[in-house]
């Protein structure tokens, strides 16, 4: 495996909020914000921790379905909005299901590498509440293969593929427990979401969260094995991060403290026509980190901060199998002993996740690095945490589909 070839920083960190059902402002028949303005939103809040937006050489744009979403396409063509400075400058639009904004972040980041731009604007979004619920889960079955899994599939296809990880992790590991553990990960996640003002799940004022978690799964009305909680909400929103060299900090005026290095990263694809060999097992992801891993030269007791990508509660807790935190099978003992909790072993989604923050597809990698940069800067969107110093490194985990497209990537906090 090849190294990183020099330094790259990750600086100027920004999320909008995660428009969707649960925020107070949200109404499903009023006229809500189009992609235009989450684009130039999120890109225009890391600009503006820069000294001149003409400084930034190239950039990258991230999503998943605008063109059926938003009846929208040429996207990188909407970068210039963000600012006058990036029209004709090169620009490049990205694309690998929900984890197109992993795809966004490497790209930026092997810009850099190859030496032909010093900084890279990485904007991720996806604007979703523009359809009933019945209708997007169709369009986002795109995340699968289409032609050989969507007619003989659920009308919700992607809970109904979760819905499966979580059967067959209930038969082999104990339905009692599994269930217990799914319903904690989604009380943890809202617990976080209610220290972030921007997060979907902030003003969520259920009044015992586990109960909720724990509601009984109906087939009939939805999916077998998971219930609404369990899954991430449809959401509008964007983020955007800053990729540079060390000459790019110098000519955006960004000190190396208020950035974060990528130490290494994993990107990794799998045939989108096949089925998980196993479906306990995210084996994309755990590739996919592996190699981030070995990259950056380090291990999970490295890692001072988590970032996973919970679509639905159990690809979470598979997350944290996959990436080495906890043995097979042992992720449902790991989460209910609080270990994912902010003042626990390894702090994971801080801002609430998929699930607590919400998930706008397109964006969601690049708001799990914005969190992290934020974080390990101290200027988090929501609660700080004190970094153990011997524990100077965040991960994340960006999974496209069915763990079928998967970027990890590790940063290391600037002592």
């Amino acid at each position: 495996m090849k190294n990183l070839t020099k330094p790259v920083y990750v600086t100027a960190g920004y999320n909008t909020i995660s428009l969707g059902t649960g925020r107070k402002e949200f109404h499903p028949k009023k006229p809500r914000p189009g992609i235009e303005h989450y684009i130039k939103e999120a890109g225009q809040g890391a600009i503006a921790q820069v000294n001149d937006a003409a400084n930034i050489d190239e950039g990258v744009v991230s999503n998943f379905m605008a063109a059926r979403f938003n009846k929208q396409g040429n996207l990188a063509a909407v970068m210039p909005m963000i600012d006058p400075s990036l029209e004709y400058k090169p620009l490049v639009r990205v694309e690998g299901a929900c984890g197109s904004g992993g795809l966004g972040l490497v790209t930026a980041a092997k810009t850099v590498l190859s030496g032909m731009a010093d900084s890279v604007l990485a904007v991720g979004f996806e604007v979703q509440n523009t359809v009933k619920a019945v209708y997007g889960a169709d369009i986002l079955a795109g995340a699968g293969h289409y032609v050989t899994q969507r007619k003989s599939g659920h009308a919700y296809f992607f809970p109904a593929k979760f819905s499966d990880r979580a059967c067959a992790a209930s038969e082999k590991f104990g339905a009692e427990r599994t269930r217990e553990a799914m319903a904690r990960w989604y009380e943890r996640a809202v617990l976080n979401a209610r220290q972030c003002p921007k997060a979907q799940e902030y003003h969520n004022s259920i009044e015992d969260l586990y109960a909720a978690g724990m509601t009984p799964c109906n087939a009939n009305a939805f999916c077998g094995h998971i219930n609404v909680y369990d899954c991430s909400k449809v959401s509008d929103g964007a983020s955007a991060v800053i990729f540079a060299s060390e000459e790019g900090l110098d000519r955006l005026g960004v000190d190396r403290k208020d950035a974060v290095e990528l130490v290494g990263y994993g990107q990794v694809v799998a045939d989108i026509s096949k089925d998980p060999e196993d479906q306990t097992k995210l084996t994309t992801s755990a590739r996919a980190v592996a190699n981030a891993m070995e990259m950056a030269g380090v291990t999970p007791k490295d890692i001072g901060m988590l970032e996973v990508h919970d679509c639905f509660t159990i690809g979470g807790m598979l997350s944290l199998e996959a990436a080495g935190f906890c043995g097979y099978g042992e992720s449902p003992d790991f989460v209910a002993a609080g270990k994912t909790a902010p003042d626990g072993e390894v702090p994971t989604n801080l801002s609430g996740g998929l699930i607590g923050y919400g998930h706008y597809t397109g964006g969601t990698g690049v708001r799990q690095a914005a969190d992290i940069a934020m974080q390990f800067t101290g200027k988090p969107d929501g609660q700080s945490i004190e970094i153990d110093s011997s524990k100077p490194y965040g991960l994340m985990i960006s999974m496209g589909g069915n763990d079928r497209t998967v970027v990890s990537c590790v940063f290391r906090k600037v002592q």
